[in-house]
């Protein structure tokens, strides 16, 4: 039967569709797709039947064209997008943070927007499955506001080169299913599509992943959406699924609209990041980290943590076009660092 939605309601795809089993299941149409998230979005559904729907598409995984409908539905129906002048490099690592090693993303964007590549990064607060530590934790440790409305994320970024988004702000509907998601105890594929919302815009995408196939997943979501906007994706094994580089063999993904995706691999020795993962672990996430990215910026540590944020914002530098290589950025990088500039900028967001 059809309702103000269509014809699919979430227990007929279970029955018709997803809910098979991992192997027998199949996937959805777009407009099934699109009507299931409309329908998740309302907020109504039997919560007996949406936490079956999501498990059932944990298990089957999505597709590309799945995901790029979740990723439309997401954008028309919740996310308040604010676009700022300049054109920055979206950071949307997973909202349910890290919880042992440092999160650099922070000083990395920092770095890179002193040195000219603008940076956007957005998380929620506290996220299932984990609830741990993620950007917005660091900042409110450095004291830069983060209970910002999009348009004063805009500014910000126009202001500044660097900025927040808020995930309660910008993506609130989203940001209503957290009781929802908490009960699962599981990922679902909200997770994977909220770091996709891309709240300003951007036409650049930085993420990064545990195995390529996911990137490749997620350059499928970028071709099948119409309306994620995003014709460039860089992603990289990243640190407990986060945006920062893995030490040691890194595999990184790039794409460009209208080219194939290419995978090259990089070993960060070879770029002054000659360390264990191990050497990035810190006791508490957020005031670790924001201690080692104001002492970074200010020049007063040149570590294996120093090391680390210039190869991590040589990477957005590189994912924004503006360098050729990892070399120049790092150069750059240095540059900042050493004149002050990284430094200073710290000091206007903290004052925006």
């Amino acid at each position: 039967m059809s309702d103000s939605h269509g014809e699919w309601p979430l227990q007929r795809l279970m029955t018709e569709v997803v809910g098979s089993g991992p192997k027998s299941a199949e996937d959805m149409t777009r407009e099934q797709a699109t009507e299931a998230f409309e329908r998740i979005l309302d907020l109504t559904p039997d919560q007996t039947t949406l936490g079956a729907f999501w498990l059932a598409n944990r298990w089957k995984r999505n597709n590309g064209e799945e995901l790029g409908a979740y990723v439309d539905v997401m954008r028309r129906e919740s996310v308040v997008a604010a676009e700022p002048d300049a054109d920055p490099v979206d950071c949307g690592a997973n909202y349910d943070g890290k919880g042992d090693s440092a999160i650099l993303g922070v000083a990395a964007g920092v770095v890179a927007a002193a040195a000219g590549t603008p940076v956007v990064v957005h998380s929620g607060d506290r996220v299932p499955t984990q609830k741990q530590d993620a950007y917005k934790h660091v900042l409110d440790e450095l004291g830069v506001r983060t209970d910002l409305e999009p348009e004063e994320s805009a500014e910000m970024v126009d202001e500044h080169g660097f900025g927040f988004y808020y995930q309660p702000n910008f993506n609130p509907v989203v940001d209503a299913l957290w009781d929802r998601r908490d009960n699962m105890g599981v990922r679902t594929f909200v997770n994977t599509v909220e770091t996709l919302a891309n709240p300003a815009n951007a036409d650049t995408h930085l993420g990064s992943f545990y195995h390529l196939a996911f990137a490749k997943k997620v350059v499928e979501t970028a071709r099948e959406s119409e309306d994620v906007g995003f014709d460039r994706v860089l992603m990289f094994q990243g640190m407990e699924g986060y945006d920062d580089v893995r030490p040691g063999s890194t595999t990184v993904a790039e794409w460009s609209e209208g080219e194939e995706l290419e995978d090259f691999t990089i070993e960060t020795d070879e770029y002054g990041m000659d360390i264990e993962s191990a050497d990035l672990e810190v006791e508490d996430v957020a005031a670790d980290s924001a201690e080692i990215t104001a002492d970074v910026l200010a020049g007063d540590r040149r570590d294996q943590f120093a090391d680390a944020v210039k190869l991590n914002a040589a990477l957005r530098m590189y994912a924004g076009e503006d360098v050729d290589s990892l070399d120049e950025g790092i150069e750059a990088a240095e540059e900042v660092i050493t004149n002050g500039r990284a430094e200073s900028l710290l000091a206007d967001l903290c004052s925006f």
